[in-house]
């Protein structure tokens, strides 16, 4: 059985909250879209289907280019991602709190 984020146990095991959970997780990180893909554990095709949406929204960066691929990160500096940080460390701090209480 795999082990889930507090992000993932309250917002759902859905491709959008996967990625964006793994995005929060190595937000100091840029990847491609095929890593992103493949660490989210989400298919390439079906990030696909939402990542333009992440993009125009300002919620993911490209940070640069290497060879042929693009590398993407999650935008820290957009006020919704910084609401994001803040939820998932609450929620991170809350599940902490209930274990040792």
């Amino acid at each position: 059985m795999e082990n889930k984020t507090t992000f993932i146990e309250v917002f759902g095991n859905n491709p959008i909250m996967k990625v964006l959970d793994f995005l929060i997780t190595f937000q100091l990180f840029d990847y491609p879209l095929t890593e992103i893909a493949k660490n989210s554990k989400v298919s390439y095709s079906t990030l696909q289907t939402f990542w333009d949406k992440l993009e125009k929204n300002n919620i993911v960066i490209k940070t640069r280019r290497v060879g042929k691929s693009d590398l993407f990160k999650l935008n820290t500096k957009n006020p919704a991602v910084k609401q994001l940080l803040k939820l998932d460390w609450n929620l991170t701090k809350g599940a902490e709190q209930e274990i040792y209480a």
